[in-house]
């Protein structure tokens, strides 16, 4: 475990000396989540040294850290007092970081039942692209009058800041867990997700991989018991691992070769008999493998695409309509006057 270090001050030097120069630069962390995105041209702005936890009070469940960090730190220390990111950040990678976590908003099975990275964050500091350090939000969760700019960071991959802080909502872990299969196809998988979801059931994430559903039950143990025996399945012996392979993209539903499309969809849309697919987060969720452009299928089913992995980088999220594409260059206008931070990164416009 390298020492925490705050390097603020030489990170905002570099981003004023960029502005002044419009020079662009390119934000890198841990690199884990690189290829998640438009390649960006423009000097390295390395925030993997800016490390450390700020503060921790496990009595408020707030934790506060440098973007530097890496995540598995992070999740070591709420682990030694039984509590978690609820919201199951994907690492990609062992060099994961808080900050391309909260940059790239990623969230992993429990996205639908506990929220997404999004909705954990309680305030940030940030550098904008005139090199002023802005701090928003705080640590609790009532902080905010009027529009909550500190979530807004959630997704943007560095567009609109360089994230140097993040505090963050923790939960306790559940006391128990549990990990069912059933034999259903999809459509049927998907129908009983969602009929699940609007009654007092324990779910924490549900699937389906091609052949059969999943389901984890998680909280007390007399909840996790009497849901177990309603649903009916399998118990899974290795449910930890097997969610595990599904947050990190490991399961071997992904290790097909081909472009990687995730679709997300309302969770009730339906499913179709092709091509294979992964479904996850109760439905809302869908993983495709098609060299074929989605960005309509998906629009025409309520949802939007981002061609995940392979394929041709110059378009990586759903194309924007004219108006949301002139509320994105007010924001980058607003945060980053000269566009120099990862500029292409979202898309080519910004």
């Amino acid at each position: 475990m390298l020492p925490a270090a705050d390097l603020t001050e030489p990170l905002a030097e570099r981003v004023r000396a960029a502005h002044a120069a419009s020079t662009p630069l390119a934000i890198v962390g841990g690199g884990s989540k690189s290829w998640l995105g438009r390649p960006v041209q423009g000097g390295v702005l390395d925030l993997s040294g800016h490390r450390g936890i700020v503060s921790y009070e496990p009595t408020e469940l707030v934790l506060s850290a440098r973007t530097g960090t890496p995540l598995a730190e992070i999740e070591a220390i709420l682990a030694e007092r039984g509590q978690c990111l609820a919201f199951e950040p994907p690492h990609y990678g062992v060099s994961a970081t808080l900050g391309g976590t909260v940059a790239c908003n990623l969230s992993g099975p429990a996205r639908p039942y506990a929220g997404a990275c999004r909705d954990f964050i309680l305030g940030v500091r940030l550098i904008n692209g005139r090199g002023e350090v802005l701090r928003f939000g705080g640590e609790v969760m009532k902080n905010v009058a009027g529009y909550d700019l500190s979530r807004l960071m959630a997704g943007a991959q560095g567009t609109l800041g360089v994230l140097l802080e993040v505090s963050l909502k923790v939960l306790p872990r559940p006391p128990a867990e549990l990990t069912l299969a059933l034999e259903l196809e999809a459509a049927t998988a998907v129908a009983r997700f969602n009929a699940w979801a609007g009654q007092p059931l324990p779910i924490t994430a549900a699937c389906h991989d091609g052949e059969r559903a999943y389901v984890r039950l998680s909280g007390a143990e007399s909840a996790v018991r009497a849901a177990r025996q309603r649903l009916g399945g399998e118990v899974i012996e290795a449910g930890a691992t097997f969610w595990q392979s599904v947050r990190e993209l490991t399961h071997g539903f992904f290790q097909t070769p081909g472009v990687l499309w995730r679709l997300s969809l309302p969770p009730a849309a339906p499913v179709a008999a092709k091509p294979h697919q992964f479904i996850d987060w109760g439905g809302a969720q869908r993983w495709v493998l098609s060299d074929s452009e989605l960005w309509d299928q998906a629009t025409g089913m309520g949802g939007h695409a981002t061609r995940y992995r392979g394929g041709s980088r110059d378009r990586v999220f759903q194309p924007l309509s004219p108006v949301l594409l002139a509320l994105h260059r007010r924001l980058k206008a607003a945060f980053d006057p000269k566009g120099i931070l990862n500029p292409g990164r979202l898309y080519p416009e910004l």
